[in-house]
């Protein structure tokens, strides 16, 4: 059997402990991997009668050439958010099929966010064999409760919150930091918790700054150090502002034209608090370098499990984690629903925190 592999959407620790894993796993029954460059973009770049294209486009994996690979953040395959039904306002479906036709491509595995997968799930309706694997590390796929990235993300942030604490504290001001996280405050949820930080606006919840601006304030006033720490989701609104445009919020960080949410939530503590603030705007940081020891056991977990899948002659789902466990479900199951945070479980909005209302029966982490 011969596999092709890609990854696409933003970058996340995991990925190459994943890859690593599907490549060693086919190698061991003597299959054949192939990587894609830059996720489906690769594919809309080869021509199967141009082999210097194939080669700028794809490339064999072997044990020696993952070898290590774990280790590192990224994705060596690299990556795009290119969806070839939308692509220069044309389908390209045809030639990814034709692609995976002449290059004798028996299965696809593919390791995305919503964009990815969702066209994964279109080539699977098509016939083509896939199996996609969840990674983000806003954790919002719809239909497992874990992506690959979410982990790392977390851990990241939680280190850069308490680390800025010296300078917010050293100033006495109030800490700002915003975390990624579009449509689910879940990565600003966990880390705000983690990190015991004093309030965390998360995406969900509207902030009402009649309410939140006075619980800061006393947050300083009673504080023996003179500051406070605020999380909030790149996602979040302010209760009374115009909605914005879904298109703008879907568009990465890079490409919005938009005054940041937390320099919004700056400007509004200088002006009707009087207090200075600290603002940093943590992006991309979040998901650089190497993954954690969750991401790791995820990818090497999902990576293995993919490949069991295909020698069972199983294709046309999604790995998932549910409840702690390891298993899949339909492929187009993230196109059924949204997932974000569960506001009446685990956030209190009158008080801008996590609330953990039971803890035995939960899995590990993994809530």
């Amino acid at each position: 059997m011969r596999i092709g592999i890609l990854t696409g959407g933003g970058d996340v620790p995991g990925l190459n402990p994943c890859i690593r894993s599907v490549t060693l796993s086919a190698d061991d029954l003597g299959w054949e991997v192939v990587g894609f460059r830059r996720g489906w973009q690769g594919f809309l770049e080869i021509d199967p009668a141009d082999p210097a294209s194939i080669t700028a486009n794809s490339v064999p994996l072997t044990r020696e050439s993952v070898r290590g690979i774990d280790r590192m953040g990224g994705t060596i395959l690299h990556t795009s958010r290119t969806d070839p039904r939308t692509h220069q306002a044309t389908d390209k479906t045809g030639q990814v099929l034709d692609v995976l036709d002449k290059l004798g491509i028996d299965a696809m595995v593919t390791l995305g966010g919503d964009g990815t997968l969702r066209f994964s799930a279109h080539l699977s309706r098509l016939g083509v064999p896939v199996i996609s694997i969840p990674k983000t590390m806003d954790n919002d796929v719809h239909g497992t409760d874990y992506c690959i990235g979410f982990a790392t993300a977390v851990s990241r942030s939680v280190e850069a919150i308490n680390a800025l604490r010296t300078t917010v504290e050293s100033h006495e001001r109030i800490g700002i930091v915003e975390l990624f996280g579009r449509r689910s405050g879940e990565t600003a949820l966990l880390a705000g918790f983690l990190a015991q930080v004093d309030r965390t606006v998360i995406a969900e919840v509207p902030a009402d700054l009649d309410l939140l601006l006075p619980l800061l304030a006393a947050d300083k006033a009673g504080s023996a150090a003179r500051y406070a720490m605020c999380v909030i989701s790149e996602g979040a609104t302010i209760k009374g502002e115009a909605e914005g445009d879904d298109d703008e919020r879907s568009s990465p960080a890079s490409e919005r034209d938009d005054i940041s949410i937390s320099r919004r939530l700056g400007k509004a503590i200088g002006e009707r608090l009087g207090a200075g603030t600290v603002i940093q705007e943590l992006a991309y940081l979040m998901r650089a370098g190497e993954p954690d020891a969750l991401d790791r056991m995820v990818g090497f977990a999902f990576g293995g499990l993919a490949v069991q899948l295909l020698q069972r002659g199983q294709a046309g789902v999604m790995l998932a984690l549910i409840d702690g466990k390891y298993g899949h479900v339909p492929i187009g199951t993230l196109e059924t629903g949204t997932k974000s945070v569960d506001v009446t479980a685990l956030y209190e909005p009158a008080t801008y925190r996590a609330k953990l209302t039971r803890a035995e029966g939960m899995p590990m982490f993994l809530y």
